[in-house]
């Protein structure tokens, strides 16, 4: 129960207010779109998304065991970081 409550967490913390999220929350600005339609729509994409992401970190896992992926990650998003604000303070 611990595991799915972190991963549920993560990826709950994760895509708020995310692109995705705020593209959902445009496709009920049209009234064309039913609130349902929409939530089951967006619903089966973050899924097949998810599934596609676990497919492949589980294809991944074998052959990249001996890569510190954690320590590669966080220095992604280190630089990433630092990136926009390198582009936010040249404006």
């Amino acid at each position: 129960m611990h595991g799915y409550l972190v991963v549920f967490g993560t990826v709950f913390l994760a895509e708020l207010g995310d692109k995705t999220q705020l593209a959902t929350l445009l496709f009920l600005f049209d009234q064309r779109h039913a609130p349902a339609i929409v939530f089951f729509a967006a619903s089966m994409a973050l899924i097949a998304s998810t599934a596609v992401a676990v497919v492949l970190g589980s294809a991944a896992q074998r052959y990249l065991t001996m890569l510190p992926l954690q320590a590669i990650a966080g220095v992604s998003f280190l630089a990433m970081g630092v990136w926009m604000l390198v582009e936010h303070f040249r404006r």
